[in-house]
C-alpha cells in the first residue's frame, strides 16, 4: 500500500472520489498475492494492481459501481473454458478481489 499512498494523498488533495481494490484471496498462478491494491478515482486516474494487467479494466468498472453504490463488494476472477479470453486470468490462477469506497480515517 506504500507504493500508492502518495498518489491517493495527491487525489485526495484534489478532492477525487477513490475507490480501493485489494486482493484478499489467491491461489493457483495468480500474478499477485492476497495484500495487493489498486486504487482508482472517478476521473480514470489508476495506481497499483491486483493481476498485472489481466483484470484491471474489470476492476475500474467493479470501482465506478462502488463508487455508485458507496456499498464495497468481494468479486471473483479466474478462468474458465467458456470464458478464457473474456475477463479472466490467463495464468490460470484465481483471485477474490474486495473493492470499497476509500475513506481516509
Amino acid at each position: 500500500m506504500r507504493d500508492i499512498l502518495q498518489d491517493i494523498r495527491e487525489w485526495q488533495s484534489a478532492g477525487e472520489e477513490i475507490a480501493l481494490a485489494t486482493v484478499v484471496k489467491a491461489s493457483g498462478s495468480a500474478p499477485r498475492q492476497a495484500g495487493a491494491k489498486l486504487a482508482v478515482t472517478r476521473s480514470g486516474k489508476m495506481v497499483g494492481s491486483v493481476s498485472g494487467g489481466c483484470v484491471e479494466g474489470a476492476v475500474f468498472e467493479k470501482a465506478m459501481s462502488v463508487l455508485d453504490s458507496g456499498s464495497p463488494e468481494v468479486v471473483h476472477y479466474g478462468i474458465s473454458d467458456e470464458l478464457a479470453w473474456d475477463v479472466g486470468l490467463s495464468c490460470g490462477g484465481q483471485i477474490d478481489v474486495f473493492v470499497e469506497p476509500f475513506e481516509d480515517r
